[in-house]
């Protein structure tokens, strides 16, 4: 266990920021908080925003060194922030061929989103739906992020929170109408189930392809092993749902899924809304 009170009084010390990037959701923000925590840091003396990716740290200087080396082991990028202005934007999002792959990236996730919200209907399958609603929600939250290139911090985090409340909603309606089909006791399509979950695969890797080039160093080398994994995670549960369905003859499988995959979203929603609301208090 990490002594935290080897960090010393921190109350005089004036915060650090830091940009992060490889970040996609509320966990990995607890990720670096812990890696922090790790090395000595307080609790109170660290957070990271899962609205504006922004770590701010308070620590002695002599500690710093560290601290970041406690937290590059999670594998995301950090770019100290100098001056206690406003926080300019990533400098890799003004490169256009790196702008146009986000492009490429939005158009992926948000057009098989689609494609996948509606197989989920036809196939009457909630882990369907719910899997859709993450294509959807990761290719909303890279549309906001280049829409908010050049803007202040206050504005990215107003952009945040309209994110937030976004998903939210999408998860809450996944929920709901999951929880309706408990009593409607249909079974899903398993193969249009199975067939649709393998499709997510295939596209997620095609999303990830035309980023491999602007990878600069293994910081977010990581980060594009990070976004892929995690995704792939959901398509396979998908997958095995069907599986399980077919070979059951139960709706369960796929209501398990579905409420997994809705109840994470909508914890890294809420993260969102949280800290979008103290980014703005702390911007005011």
């Amino acid at each position: 266990m990490a002594n935290t009170e080897s960090a010393g009084p921190t109350a005089d010390v004036p915060p650090v920021r830091y940009r992060v990037s490889g970040m996609d959701c509320a966990k990995d923000a607890a990720q670096i908080e812990r890696a922090a925590q790790s090395a000595g840091v307080a609790a109170d003396d660290v957070k990271v925003s899962a609205a504006t990716h922004i770590m701010t740290l308070s620590a002695p200087e002599a500690r710093l060194p560290d601290i970041e080396k406690a937290v590059a082991v999670t594998g995301y990028g950090f770019d100290r922030i100098e001056g206690d202005g406003d926080i300019p934007p990533n400098p890799a999002h003004q490169d256009p061929a790196y702008r146009r792959a986000l492009w490429i990236v939005v158009i992926l996730n948000v057009g098989y989103g689609v494609v996948e919200m509606i197989g989920g209907f036809i196939a009457g399958s909630q882990a369907v739906k719910a899997d859709a609603l993450d294509f959807i929600g990761d290719g909303a939250i890279t549309f906001l992020g280049l829409l908010a290139i050049g803007w202040s911090l206050a504005w990215r985090a107003r952009s945040a929170l309209i994110q937030g409340i976004f998903l939210g909603l999408l998860g809450l309606g996944v929920l709901g109408t999951t929880i309706v089909r408990i009593f409607e006791r249909t079974t899903p399509d398993a193969g249009l189930m199975g067939l649709l979950g393998m499709i997510a695969l295939v596209v997620n890797v095609i999303s990830v392809l035309p980023l491999l080039r602007f990878r600069k160093g293994d910081a977010n080398m990581r980060a594009v092993w990070l976004f892929s994994r995690n995704d792939a995670i959901g398509n396979a549960a998908v997958v095995v749902a069907a599986g399980l369905v077919a070979w059951l003859g139960s709706a369960w499988p796929d209501l398990i899924v579905a409420f997994g995959i809705a109840g994470l979203f909508l914890h890294s929603s809420w993260a969102i809304i949280r800290d979008a609301r103290a980014d703005l208090k702390a911007a005011a």
